[in-house]
């Protein structure tokens, strides 16, 4: 009995304790902004085309501001240091995203995100951070490729461990084409695939989603013995 309160004081606390730190508490764990497709999947429903992005970044001395060139629906960033351009004889770089009108997918990799094709009016001399956003639709990917063409080769420019949810980031020392998937023959890491849709959900919330199973655990073996206790009296009268 004295084990049964213990546990139910120490998930009403954990609640308690998450519901005031309360937003920040569940980011990540909301569904995701709708992800715009260039070939979406049968479950994607209504789809929005995904847009390009245009950047021009100034160029002073030869050194080349800090900068991001993004698309307008945030499904890929690409952030510059100063000086990561050669700007050698240039006042402005211009850096254009634009997403490929086709969805190929080149043997041994799986795509899970649309391909794009970043140019810049002068190479790099630094490597660039790159951000692709993803969707819940399909299984999180664990490398970003990139290739000189969309017929490939593709190469994995790998993944760092940490990310904002359902975003994968890398870096790049080169433009090119680039997206985010996994090798066909090895399932995504870190999540737990349900139904055929390839539809992924973070350990975590199912670690969650039994902690909230528990806590009614022992209020209902409270009330049970609660219950059994007064029938008893009663039968002793």
């Amino acid at each position: 009995m004295k084990r049964a309160l213990l546990l139910a004081a120490a998930v009403t606390t954990y609640i308690v304790a998450a519901w005031m730190v309360a937003p920040g508490f569940y980011d990540g764990f909301g569904p995701p902004q709708p992800y715009n497709w260039t070939c979406p999947p049968p479950q994607a429903g209504a789809n929005t085309k995904p847009s390009s992005g245009h950047l021009d970044i100034k160029v002073v001395g030869g050194v080349s501001d800090a900068n991001s060139a993004f698309t307008q629906d945030g499904q890929l960033v690409i952030g510059f240091l100063p000086g990561a351009f050669d700007g050698t004889g240039k006042t402005t770089i211009s850096v254009d995203i634009t997403p490929l009108s086709t969805c190929p997918q080149p043997p041994g990799v799986l795509f899970v995100t649309n391909i794009y094709q970043v140019t810049a009016s002068a190479p790099l001399a630094k490597e660039a951070n790159l951000v692709l956003r993803f969707s819940n639709l399909e299984a999180a990917p664990s490398d970003v490729y990139h290739a000189t063409d969309p017929a490939g080769p593709w190469t994995s420019i790998g993944a760092q461990p940490q990310a904002q949810p359902f975003t994968i980031v890398t870096s790049t020392k080169s433009f090119g084409y680039f997206a985010a998937g996994y090798p066909s023959t090895t399932p995504p890491p870190g999540a737990v695939t349900v139904g055929g849709g390839g539809q992924t959900l973070p350990i975590i919330v199912a670690v969650l989603i039994g902690l909230v199973v528990l806590a009614g655990i022992p209020l209902a073996i409270l009330r049970r013995r609660q219950s059994h206790g007064g029938v008893e009296e009663e039968g002793d009268v």
